[in-house]
């Protein structure tokens, strides 16, 4: 405190934060990237264990021997699939109820906004099969989920067979204390999410669906099942849900320490842990792995089933068979013991899985980099905004105290900016924030009648035209606004903006790191060095590189790299285009949160994004009125995050484009 309240030291440090500024700039951003490069190093990272003392010991004897019938079970599935062309209801109802099963269905119909071109489909409809083994030791207080998707072809037949055979083991036990649901959903992650608002008796997505008639306890954890061979050489552990969030650190510990048990190989992001983590090609193994995370927890995409679930406050993962050229091969009987043992620490839970953290990165599975180890890397990014904001408010600061103290001539004096000069740029790139969330879906059947595109293409064609249309607005209102102009009047606006700025990638770094990670290394620096004098050329194409939409694009290229299946420029073109029309279809299917950007005329050309901000922070229970709060909550937030984007790259562009005259305001060090 006495730094700040001293003059003389105040004034001291004001002269270091101006003198030294670009050069803390720099070595705040070289640490912040060192700093992540650093995280799959293995003194930075800790070693991973079970947290909750209920499951802390895998001494238990599995038993479950049905793998010939799940593999009799997973045949019959399969052929009346193909006789009905769809889910086997009937068969599923009848099969299950021979059980011993409660067996209950629920019937679902979506409409999309537009066409799904990827699945060639507009109107979805389904029914979700489920059957609750009801607990002999307990009242009906708390359950398990075992879900399986059903599939389009011969996807995930071998799943529902050892669900199937699993449910009639799991029948004959009598240790259960908490009722186990086993269901079979279909159309992947519209039936999970139907059958998830009926269950919690709550309408997030506009599903319309049919009235549940039988319910199990409050969820405690949930495991979803992919499964396509009869064999298994591997399986792969998911944990990116919805809008980045992860399960407990404990349900990725359980399913490792259970695959070590029964010797069954598990990955993460398809890639095995090695053993020289403490060589070069084992660090830049773990780089990789960790940079895969990012990347699939940044897109805020679901990448299971198990990702609707942690809405609700319900921890789960999604297991993956794998069926490679691997020399050992693993049959039924070994992967029904690794599930039963799994529900069996489960089924020993006194409480919800809380101990563990919530907030992770995980370079291997029996490593993993907490929340406190990651934060400092953009944070180090982020101190760069603030260093930037120091120097324009000081010197404000001193052009303010010179223009009082009468030091500069009237005729030399800048123009203070005024309150329209400040507030028209920003109200302009609100409003035209507003107008790419609403328009595009409202006006593709206008779009579709005059021209001849698809209903997906007209939205994304929609989202361009309304920006070329507003672009030129923001930044030529200083043309007729008084200190619009002036040296003062773009430091002003870019102060505010870095704040925001600042503040905007704060909020999202702390829901989704990823997220907010990927953003802050492209933008962050040229926020910093953009400014109305200098290379204008440089600073336009600069400006063009670090709109998300071209992070997006890189994003895709990078990934496609690190899983070893690179695409041609023009492959990774379509694939853009894609997840700009698929990023704003699972927004209404799913509320999931977007700031899409795009480019187009060697300006940057604000579109919606796929990126997503997870507004739901707070961990809700799955309760009815937390979920109403969750509903109100994320559609405020979305918009006032995609304005808040939006006004942040129009002021920047704004800045880019300010008349100054080529004399400009001198800043006088005073004594």
């Amino acid at each position: 405190m006495g730094l700040l309240s001293d003059p003389n030291r105040r004034q001291a440090l004001s002269r270091v934060v101006t003198r030294l500024n670009t050069p803390l700039c720099i070595i705040s951003y070289l640490v912040g990237m060192g700093w992540f490069l650093g995280l799959a190093f293995h003194p930075f990272t800790l070693r991973t264990y079970i947290s909750e003392n209920s499951m802390g010991s895998t001494m238990v004897e599995e038993q479950f021997q049905g793998g010939d019938r799940a593999l009799s079970y997973a045949r019959e599935f399969a052929a009346h699939k193909k006789a009905s062309g769809g889910s086997p209801v009937a068969w599923l109802e009848r099969t299950m109820r021979g059980l011993g099963l409660e067996v209950y269905t629920q019937s679902f119909v979506r409409t999309l906004p537009f066409p799904d071109e990827a699945t060639e489909r507009y109107m979805v409809k389904g029914t979700n099969v489920y059957g609750i083994l009801r607990a002999p030791r307990a009242a009906s207080t708390e359950s398990l989920v075992l879900s399986v998707p059903c599939s389009e072809g011969q996807n995930n037949n071998q799943a529902v067979g050892l669900l199937l055979a699993l449910a009639s083991y799991f029948r004959g036990q009598i240790y259960w204390a908490k009722d186990i649901i086993f269901l079979v959903n279909e159309h992947d992650l519209i039936g999970m999410e139907a059958w998830l608002e009926g269950y919690h008796d709550v309408n997030v997505t506009e599903i319309k669906s049919s009235v549940m008639m039988g319910r199990a306890g409050a969820i405690q954890a949930a495991v979803s099942l992919e499964l396509n061979t009869d064999v298994t050489t591997s399986f792969d552990v998911i944990v990116e849900g919805l809008n980045g969030q992860l399960p407990n650190l404990d349900m990725v510990n359980l399913f490792h320490a259970f695959c070590q048990k029964n010797t069954l190989l598990c990955t993460i992001q398809g890639k095995l842990q090695r053993s020289d983590y403490d060589t070069f090609p084992g660090y830049l193994h773990n780089l990789q792995t960790l940079l895969l995370m990012v990347l699939k927890q940044g897109s805020g995409r679901p990448q299971g089933d198990h990702g609707l679930f942690l809405r609700y406050h319900i921890e789960a993962i999604t297991l993956r068979g794998i069926n490679s050229f691997r020399q050992y091969k693993y049959d039924m009987n070994t992967v029904g013991k690794t599930l039963e043992g799994m529900f069996r620490k489960l089924n020993n839970l006194s409480e919800r899985l809380h101990q563990s953290y919530f907030f992770y990165l995980l370079p291997s599975l029996s490593r993993f980099v907490s929340i406190g180890i990651y934060m400092p890397a953009i944070g180090f990014i982020l101190l760069i905004l603030i260093l930037r904001s120091l120097d324009l408010w000081i010197k404000l600061n001193r052009a303010g105290t010179t223009t009082e103290d009468g030091a500069a001539d009237d005729d030399d004096q800048d123009a203070k900016p005024g309150f329209l000069s400040l507030a028209t740029p920003i109200v302009i790139c609100h409003a035209t924030g507003l107008s790419l969330y609403y328009i595009p879906t409202m006006s593709q059947d206008m779009a579709t009648d005059h021209f001849p595109v698809s209903e997906s293409e007209a939205v994304v064609l929609i989202s361009i035209a309304i920006y070329v249309a507003g672009l030129a607005l923001p930044h030529n209102t200083h043309r007729y606004l008084t200190g619009a102009g002036s040296d003062q009047g773009w430091m002003t606006l870019k102060l505010i903006s870095l704040l925001y700025l600042a503040i905007q990638l704060s909020c999202i770094a702390l829901i989704n790191f990823s997220l907010g990670f990927i953003l802050a290394i492209t933008i962050v620096p040229v926020a910093a060095i953009v400014q109305p004098t200098g290379p204008k050329v440089l600073y336009g194409i600069l400006l063009v590189l670090v709109t998300p939409a071209t992070t997006l694009l890189g994003s895709i290229f990078l990934y496609r790299e690190l899983i070893e299946y690179p695409v041609s420029i023009l492959e990774c073109w379509q694939l853009f285009l894609q997840a700009i029309a698929g990023g704003i279809l699972d927004h209404y299917l799913r509320r999931r949160y977007r700031a899409v950007k795009s480019e187009q005329a060697g300006q940057p050309l604000r579109v919606f994004y796929t990126e997503e901000l997870n507004v739901i922070g707070g961990r809700n229970g799955g309760t009815i009125l937390s979920s109403s709060r969750e509903i109100l909550l994320s559609w405020r937030l979305e918009i006032l995050v995609l304005i808040a984007w939006d006004w942040i790259f129009n002021s920047f562009v704004f800045l880019f484009d300010f008349e100054i005259g080529s004399t400009g305001v001198v800043f006088h060090e005073t004594s």
